[in-house]
């Protein structure tokens, strides 16, 4: 009997392994796409602004970001209030400048959504929430958030607080040019004649700087840092002759030439006893950051989540010493 070989069947094993290989790469393709449709592999990216909202609602903070196209959110809610980030003690230092809270899902919430449409703009600062589609909530329920204050102080009077270091030290804390105990980048009264330094026209523009500066008596001494201002003798807080009210602006002998503190013409003095009220503008800076968070198919365990916008603001007023 002859042996018989089947030189088709290597030829048959090849072709067959190679539609078996294709079929499983397809299968596979199928599995994965299949996969995503299900929302089960989604790779998710916290890509959002540098700044974020707040609104209190039910006595809890609520820090949050939006953005559409998709529409988004970030949002951050606490078991604390501003008034407690931004609270001072009796020296205007504040309390707790660095404070820390443990995410729980409870009192303490940190979520990042999807929606349908783009979000109402009080969405997040109504007791009851506005009806919008919800298509993917994540809610991490372990975390650590980290919250800075930063506490800025300025006399508000026009002048940026860097052109107030007269003596061009660095330091703005020695700059005093009246003496009356208030650095220059806190009074809003630089020369201490009770006339605002902003009633004063310093002029300030970022491409001059103070160059523009009134100075009504020509002598090289801006109005804001002359207390004799039309140099006729009298100190401009004296020129009180129509009403003492410690607010020179308002006695005017003359209206062709204005108030008599910039009429070198009327030398009457009717002596000052006290300084006007000065207010200090203080902003507060309020940045944020989580760490140790979880979201489903996110690696990302650490967030900036930026600085609040706008920026709270208070203001406080002191009298100085009259001297």
């Amino acid at each position: 009997m002859r042996n018989v070989i089947n030189t088709h069947l290597p030829i048959f094993a090849m072709i067959y392994n190679s539609a078996m290989r294709k079929l499983l790469f397809i299968f596979s393709v199928c599995f994965l796409l299949n996969n995503c449709n299900d929302g089960d592999i989604i790779t998710v990216e916290l890509e959002f602004d540098d700044t974020f909202k707040e609104c209190e609602v039910n006595e809890s903070v609520v820090f949050y970001k939006t953005k559409s196209d998709p529409s988004e959110s970030l949002s951050l809610k606490l078991n604390t209030t501003i008034d407690n980030l931004i609270e001072l003690d009796a020296t205007n230092q504040l309390v707790n400048p660095d404070q820390t809270f443990t995410i729980n899902g409870s009192s303490n919430t940190f979520n990042y959504r999807t929606y349908a449409s783009a979000l109402p703009s009080s969405y997040f600062c109504e007791a009851v929430t506005p009806n919008v589609i919800i298509t993917s909530d994540s809610e991490s329920t372990t975390g650590s958030v980290s919250i800075t204050t930063v506490l800025t102080e300025d006399d508000n009077d026009g002048i940026p607080a860097e052109f107030e270091d007269i003596n061009g030290n660095g330091v703005l804390d020695d700059d005093d040019s009246d003496n009356d105990g208030l650095p220059n980048y806190l009074d809003d009264d630089d020369d201490g004649d009770n006339v605002k330094t902003s009633t004063e026209k310093p002029n300030y523009s970022e491409s001059n700087g103070l160059t523009n500066a009134l100075d009504t008596d020509l002598d090289g001494i801006p109005n804001y840092l002359d207390d004799d201002d039309d140099n006729d003798g009298v100190l401009t807080r004296d020129e009180e002759n129509e009403s003492t009210d410690q607010n020179p602006t308002n006695d005017i002998t003359d209206n062709l030439i204005g108030p008599d503190y910039l009429n070198d013409q009327i030398t009457n003095a009717v002596p000052a006893t006290a300084f006007r009220v000065h207010t200090i503008k203080q902003t507060y800076t309020i940045t944020v950051e989580i760490f140790d968070f979880s979201f489903t198919n996110l690696t990302q365990d650490e967030l900036d989540f930026g600085t609040l916008s706008p920026k709270p603001t208070t203001d406080r007023t002191v009298t100085p010493d009259f001297n």
